[in-house]
């Protein structure tokens, strides 16, 4: 090997430890990045010596497109988790103190107190308070959901809006990775910020990739919509500016492909928009059903009989804008929780008198029970209305609970059915957060930065870059004494 041959490989040596040192260094500083992956020199010989050939930027499909999945089902079951608290809490209050079941047991307690002593206008207008706060329990529930589908649909558009910049901001990325791609340049850099936005864009729908020709990509939703293809496919949402019982919301659209909301506490959904569908169009409209059937209920259950029989049975302590007809029997009103009130002849604040829950009378005299007045003191009116609350009435199967129960049975169906969603989607949060957690985990291990490897690598490097330096040292002492005797 000639002097200028060892010089030349010294040098090349001295400038791959520079490259691999400062690479080393970029990949120390951003070790807590977790979008960051790893970069390594690849060395490649040549005449004399070796070169940089490329930087290889550390990639796993496999765990990437998990992770990616993994994402997508936590945020779904983190969305629909935090909507059923939110309706919990809402609706039925603090530890269910609220509900409608806890309304309706205070009911039936004012009620048997008031028949222990039937001609007690205080216990009389006990009962009454009781009822109202039963109807305010129903109007407020009511109004609650209708709050909160408002308020989910404004968050869906909002998604949609995100999901939109997210997809601008791809394009760009990924435009500058096919250029540089085909100029040869690194574009490791530009990778990374393409995959953070994949897990941005994970977070409000399922997204599956494709690879293309010079680093491009197309991005499809896992049901197959096309998200990306050059540009972006255009996301589109209405919001609904006022929402009603029995009213539905609008679509999301990808490339006019409808996406379909999940179901279950232990959510199908995946990515946020998904989740908010199904609580936007399946859990509240459910609450607001069952609410609707207790009020259907309350009203045929305190109806007031004609003793007669001759006159059809009408509307009594509890009335609504039909009144005085009776609801279908086992036939969903719509809406029918936010219309129910008290009956204004029984109602002493709109100059009722309470004492009619006892006789009846508040359809006319037809209706009277306890007259003349030397019977006004019986009790039996009372004593029926609290029998039948305890008998089975027929429900509509629309609002998802029992078709046959009585209408205590079922305002507790009502309150264990929500709680039943709340801790399956509790226990569905936990597992996709820890598989969300593991995934991410496993491919950090894969493809980011080990600390202690990298300062072992600056260790090997900084020996390689000493040994390249005495070499240099070598031939140049060589050199001058070549001179020297040749001089």
């Amino acid at each position: 090997m000639s002097l200028t041959s060892a010089l030349s490989i010294a040098q090349s040596a001295l400038f791959n430890t520079s490259r691999q040192t400062s690479i080393v260094s970029r990949n120390l500083s951003e070790a807590s990045n977790p979008d960051y992956a790893r970069r390594s020199a690849v060395l490649a010989s040549m005449a004399p010596g070796a070169r940089v050939a490329e930087i290889r930027r550390a990639t796993n499909e496999v765990l990437f497109r998990q992770n990616l999945q993994a994402i997508s089902s936590w945020q779904g079951q983190k969305m629909v988790s935090a909507g059923l608290d939110s309706l919990q809490l809402d609706v039925n209050g603090v530890d269910n103190a609220n509900s409608a079941a806890v309304m309706l047991g205070k009911l039936q307690e004012a009620l048997q107190l008031y028949a222990a002593s039937p001609s007690n206008s205080t216990l009389a207008e006990s009962a009454v308070e009781a009822a109202r706060q039963m109807v305010r329990s129903l109007n407020q529930g009511s109004a609650a959901i209708q709050s909160f589908r408002r308020d989910t649909d404004q968050q869906i558009a909002a998604s949609v809006d995100k999901l939109n910049g997210l997809l601008a901001d791809f394009k760009e990325v990924n435009n500058e990775i096919i250029s540089g791609t085909r100029a040869g340049r690194d574009v490791s850099d530009a990778l990374d910020r393409r995959d953070a936005l994949l897990k941005k864009i994970a977070e409000y729908v399922p997204v599956s990739t494709i690879k293309r020709a010079d680093n491009d990509v197309m991005l499809t939703t896992t049901a197959g919509a096309v998200l990306f293809e050059t540009v972006p496919r255009p996301v589109t949402f209405e919001p609904t500016a006022v929402f009603s019982a029995g009213k539905g919301g609008n679509s999301v659209y990808i490339d006019g492909v409808a996406l379909k909301g999940g179901s279950g506490g232990n959510t199908t959904a995946s990515g946020s928009i998904a989740a908010q569908l199904q609580l936007r169009d399946e859990v509240a409209p459910a609450m607001q059903r069952q609410i609707d059937e207790i009020a259907r209920g309350l009203i045929a259950v305190f109806a007031e009989t004609d003793p007669s029989g001759t006159q059809p049975d009408a509307a009594g302590l509890f009335t609504w804008s039909g009144g005085p007809a009776i609801p279908a029997d086992g036939t969903l009103v719509d809406g029918l929780g936010a219309e129910i009130s008290i009956n204004p002849a029984m109602d002493s604040s709109q100059g009722g008198d309470p004492m009619r829950l006892r006789d009846g009378g508040a359809n006319g005299a037809a209706y009277v029970h306890n007259g003349p007045p030397a019977a006004a003191s019986y009790s039996e009116l009372l004593r029926t209305y609290g029998e039948k609350l305890d008998e089975p009435m027929n429900f509509d199967p629309a609002a998802g609970l029992e078709v046959s129960a009585s209408l205590g049975t079922y305002t507790s169906a009502a309150v264990g059915w929500l709680e039943n969603l709340r801790q399956d989607a509790a226990y569905g949060n936990e597992a996709k957060g820890a598989l969300s957690t593991r995934t991410a985990t496993a491919l950090s291990n894969a493809t980011g930065v080990n600390v202690d490897e990298e300062m072992s690598l600056l260790l090997d490097l900084e020996h390689s870059y000493e040994a390249s330096a005495r070499m240099i040292r070598v031939v140049d002492e060589m050199l001058a004494a070549l001179l020297a005797a040749t001089g």
